[in-house]
């Protein structure tokens, strides 16, 4: 910049800032009298390979004269290279520069960023000044900072080969070879190279055994890896039992045996042989076969009236057993006892029946069948009479017993009476019936193993079955687990016992899930300032919450004591259905307290909202305590406006109180931005060490939470946090400890992976949970830690955190938790709180408010600050620029330098004349002065 005193342009001053020779810059060139020089090439960021110097170049038209400025300072114009030419289609004068950057020069520069360069362009209205390019010396280390390390792994197993690429500037690409033919991750969804530089096969084939190799490369060189053998095993697995062979004796005492193979699987790649009998053997005992026998006759019966007498005999002498033969022959014999002198009606007496013995045997069946009918009548009104007198009792199942003397089973399910695990349910479960649940291995409480049925509430209640046996008999059970594998299926959970983690006795190591919410409850964080008509900025620290009150909000001669908090407790602000607490619920006031120009509140959120898969609203609280939507982001409105932001919302408001950012998801695309970070610490046994993951919103003030209460119990965190990205697609979260150092360290058998289900991560904002792992030192003389914390969403996206550190605490290496430039200035007032000074402020608003021929000129600065919806809302403000001003302020807090605003300006001037009067030199000056007042 020029922030010289005297006015004239750089090229009517006697002599170049760069040179020291005094040598004069060239006359006036002809050039378009009021344009702007336009960069027809910017300057490119090079790499300088090896000793080579590269060229940098830019072309503007038109140009009087064209100077590369690099870190701050005038390249000599004798280093420069210029040629001209004329723009046939315009007929200006089209210049362009080079200049050679040499490996000396970017090794002799210090300073705290990249050698840069950038090209000033003048012509008879003014400056240009071309985008930046960074020089930078390429190189590339030869040894890799972590090899590839070989490993056996069962079949269906996951495979995580870890690579770390040398140092290099360009950082290097990682290409995986096996078996010297490179892998294509896009080729194979079971294969994963993306999370860093890493080799992750989620289920072990046999074809994925072989020889694998990290290739690391940039513009330099190329380096190869130490190559890891992959050796995928099968452990063999017994065949089903086959029958029971027949017993080998007919007769008397022998065996039996069955037989199994060695074949579902067969053993493959070293893979275990089975354990066990392939063969099996029990004793039997074949009872021998008993032909029956016939006993005696017995005696001739009495002689009938058919002059026919009868003898019987049983073949029970021995009766037939074990598969004997029957007796042969007849059981009973009838022979004549007159030897035929028994006649009637000149025929033997045997052959005739009576007449009248004919009638009475009639007259007896039709008297039979009558009785039966009567009794089954009777039958079917008693049972009728008897279900009616049921039915008046409203009884749901009778029970049959009663009629029938046997039991009878039913089975029915009971009405669900909303499920408080499900996301539309606003009723309770009842929670007095006995019920048994199987779920995730995290769990609430590891303390009261009992009690698990009560408190590890991880799946959503089952249907419940009563089967009712007889009518004193009644027995419950619960029916299977439901899956998480649908929406209507997903819920929140509650929570349990009220213990902090540092009750927990130190011989239990069972993993488990605390929820932030059982520690001792903090009501709110909270920040003052008093602020007067100049206005000012005040700062929660280390949340991403921020309040700006402009110049001018507060009547002269007034002042206020403005606060702002943010509510710790448990939200007020209770969901419905499936939307989702995105921020913070914070607090502005007082509440009397009136303005006349809004105010900016900034709050952060943790929503993805790169894709459109969100509607997402602003709530307030009303003084009756209920929450009443106020806006949606993507809605037209002139009552207040939202800008959003890939991280925070800055709202313009014009009353204090309560507000909060809800997100209904419109699709399972919708992503929750969640920060995972590893925590550890020493228990109360010298050779235990508790590692403690953290799944929390991505917002500062919920990882705040986390720092707090891992300060007060003594952990240390053990990696820069990681940014996971959470879909809304009701698949769980699964956090697994890797590569554990062996014959140092142990972590209890079945419990390196842990699996939290998805409505527990969805509604984390309400109790930010973890999962722990407690590892064993096997001596006290092990003092480091070396090992990877593995968090993916199943079907989703995956992060790695790296954990290296010595359980020492005198050898620790401290982490910061937070950047210092929240804290600095909690409460700033005046002129230091904005980064554009007010006399440049008047100018631009009484440049922008005033209509033209051309339109609205605020219009096109929102535009090319990229504020492009809800424009009416400005309209109805006294001051559009303004309001626009404020809302660039409240959105660019963080920058160090004015620059997005002094593009838009300059861009705006190529076609606005009447801008001339705001230079861009007195912006540097006032960016140069903000920083230096705010230590930036």
């Amino acid at each position: 910049m020029w922030p010289n005193q005297d006015q004239r342009r750089p090229w009517q001053q006697h002599s170049h800032p760069g040179t020291d020779n005094g040598e004069a810059l060239p006359e006036s060139i002809p050039s378009a009298p009021g344009t702007l020089p336009h960069f027809i090439e910017e300057p490119d960021d090079a790499y300088i390979i090896k000793s080579n110097p590269i060229a940098l170049r830019c072309k503007a038209r038109p140009a009087m004269q064209i100077f590369f400025k690099c870190n701050g300072e005038w390249v000599h114009q004798n280093e420069h290279v210029s040629e001209e030419s004329l723009d046939e289609s315009s007929g200006l004068k089209v210049r362009e520069v080079f200049i050679n950057v040499t490996r000396q020069q970017v090794e002799d520069f210090h300073g705290p960023e990249d050698y840069w360069c950038q090209c000033v362009a003048w012509s008879h209205l003014g400056t240009s000044k071309s985008r930046k390019a960074s020089v930078r010396i390429a190189y590339l280390r030869k040894n890799f900072e972590q090899d590839p390390q070989g490993r056996e792994v069962p079949i269906e197993g996951m495979i995580v080969l870890h690579c770390r690429p040398p140092e290099g500037v360009p950082a290097a690409e990682v290409e995986w070879l096996k078996n010297e033919e490179p892998i294509d991750s896009e080729q194979d969804e079971n294969i994963d190279t993306r999370a860093d530089h890493n080799l992750i096969i989620r289920q072990a084939r046999l074809s994925d055994s072989g020889n694998y190799t990290c290739m690391a490369a940039n513009i330099v060189a190329k380096r190869r890896s130490l190559s890891a053998t992959v050796v995928v095993y099968v452990n063999g697995g017994w065949s089903s039992w086959t029958e029971w062979s027949a017993c080998n004796v007919r007769c008397g005492r022998g065996w039996q045996k069955r037989s199994r193979t060695c074949t579902n699987p067969a053993p493959l790649n070293g893979g275990a042989f089975c354990e066990g009998m392939s063969v099996q053997k029990i004793t039997c005992t074949s009872l021998c076969p008993v032909d029956g026998s016939w006993e005696v006759w017995s005696e001739w019966s009495v002689c009938s009236p058919e002059c026919e007498h009868l003898r019987m005999r049983e073949c029970t002498a021995p009766p037939p057993r074990n598969g004997g033969k029957f007796c042969e022959g007849l059981s009973q014999e009838s022979e004549n006892c007159t030897d035929g002198l028994c006649i009637l009606d000149k025929k033997p007496l045997h052959e005739i029946k009576p007449q009248s013995i004919e009638n009475a045997s009639d007259i007896a069946l039709y008297s039979g069948l009558g009785a039966a009918v009567v009794a089954v009548a009777v039958l079917v009104i008693g049972v009728t009479l008897y279900r009616r007198s049921q039915s008046d009792y409203g009884v749901d199942v009778i029970d049959s017993s009663a009629l029938t003397g046997g039991f009878q089973t039913f089975n029915f399910k009971t009405v669900r009476q909303g499920n408080s695990l499900l996301l539309n349910s606003s009723m309770q479960p009842d929670l007095t019936v006995s019920r048994t649940y199987s779920g995730p291995i995290c769990l609430q409480d590891p303390l009261d193993k009992e009690l698990m049925t009560e408190s590890s509430l991880f799946n959503p209640l089952s249907d419940i079955k009563v089967k009712v046996q007889s009518s004193f008999m009644v027995s419950l059970g619960v029916s299977e687990r439901a899956e998480y594998h649908g929406k209507n299926h997903s819920g929140t959970f509650p929570h349990g016992n009220n213990r902090s983690f540092s009750t927990i006795h130190p011989r239990n190591k069972t993993p488990y899930i605390q929820n932030l919410s059982s520690l001792p409850t903090r009501t709110e964080l909270r920040t003052t300032g008093v602020f007067g008509h100049l206005g000012g900025r005040l700062v929660m620290p280390n949340t991403g919450v921020s309040l700006l009150i402009p110049h001018g909000a507060i009547p002269e001669e007034n002042s206020w004591e403005i606060y702002m908090s943010i509510n710790q407790g448990e939200p007020s602000l209770q969901s419905d259905g499936s939307e989702v607490l995105l921020s913070p619920e914070v607090t502005c006031g007082p509440p009397d307290m009136t303005v006349t120009t809004p105010f900016a509140l900034t709050i952060p959120h943790c929503a993805d909202v790169s894709s459109e898969h969100w509607n997402i609203h602003l709530k307030k609280r009303t003084q009756q305590g209920k929450w009443e939507e106020v806006m949606s982001v993507e809605d037209e409105s002139t009552s207040c406006y939202c800008l959003l932001d890939p991280f925070a919302c800055h709202v313009l408001l014009d009353s204090f109180g309560t507000y909060a950012l809800t997100g209904e998801p419109v699709t399972d695309c919708a992503v929750k931005q969640l920060k995972v970070a590893v925590f550890g610490c020493m228990s109360c046994n010298s050779l235990d060490y508790n590692l403690r993951v953290y799944c929390v919103d991505n917002t500062p003030w919920a990882f705040q939470e986390v720092v707090s209460d891992e300060r007060h119990q003594g952990g240390q965190l053990l990696e820069e946090p990681k940014l996971l990205h959470f879909k809304g697609n009701t698949f769980s979260l699964q956090i697994s400890v890797l590569d554990i150092p062996p014959f140092l360290w142990r972590i209890k058998p079945f419990t390196a992976c842990q699996e939290v289900p998805f409505a527990r991560v969805w509604c984390s904002n309400r109790q930010p949970l973890h999962c722990a792992f407690s590892l064993e030192r096997y001596t006290p003389t092990t003092t480091q830690l070396s090992c990877k914390i593995c968090i993916r969403q199943l079907k989703g996206h995956e992060q790695i955190l790296q954990v290296q550190t010595s359980i020492l605490e005198s050898e620790r290496e401290t982490i910061t938790f937070f950047a210092q430039e929240d804290s600095t200035f909690p409460a700033q007032t005046g002129p230091k709180a904005f980064k554009i000074p007010y006399s440049i402020r008047q100018r631009i608003c009484a440049t922008f408010d005033t209509p033209n021929a051309k339109g609205k000129d605020w219009q096109m600065l929102a535009q090319k600050n990229s504020i492009n919806r809800n424009l009416s809302y400005f309209a109805t403000q006294s001051s559009p620029s303004a309001v626009i001003l404020n809302l660039w302020e409240a959105r660019h807090q963080h920058d160090g330098n004015l620059d997005s605003l002094a593009c838009a300006l300059e861009e705006i001037g190529r076609t606005h004349t009447k801008l001339s009067n705001i230079t861009e030199s007195q912006l540097d000056e006032a960016d140069f002065n903000y920083s230096r007042q705010n230590g930036l």
